[in-house]
């Protein structure tokens, strides 16, 4: 049978951390607001794109991407599944499988 002996104690303890993490919470809030902010800054979004003049490529069987350059496809060595992840203008297109 379990002991019950610090059940309200338990109880209460945990009910004071929740009240404390939620006034800071609000504190934090009301010092933003008066700051003028609005929360944490994320900072600018990352190209993630490949470079001009390259195109990248992923093997699913391989697991890993690749870079190549503009028109050309990495080794054909078998299990040839090479996808181009890059967007291409209409005149550059992939190189067919051979």
């Amino acid at each position: 049978m379990a002991r019950r002996g610090h059940y309200g104690f338990e109880r209460r303890r945990r009910a004071d951390l929740q009240k404390a993490k939620q006034e800071a919470k609000r504190q934090r809030k009301t010092e933003r607001a008066e700051a003028g902010t609005t929360g944490p800054e994320i900072g600018e979004a990352q190209d993630t794109s490949a470079p001009a003049g390259m195109w990248e490529w992923f093997s699913a069987s391989r697991g890993r991407a690749v870079m190549t350059p503009a028109g050309t496809k990495p080794a054909p060595d078998p299990p040839d599944d090479w996808v181009l992840l890059t967007d291409v203008k209409p005149g550059e297109e992939p190189p067919e499988p051979r």
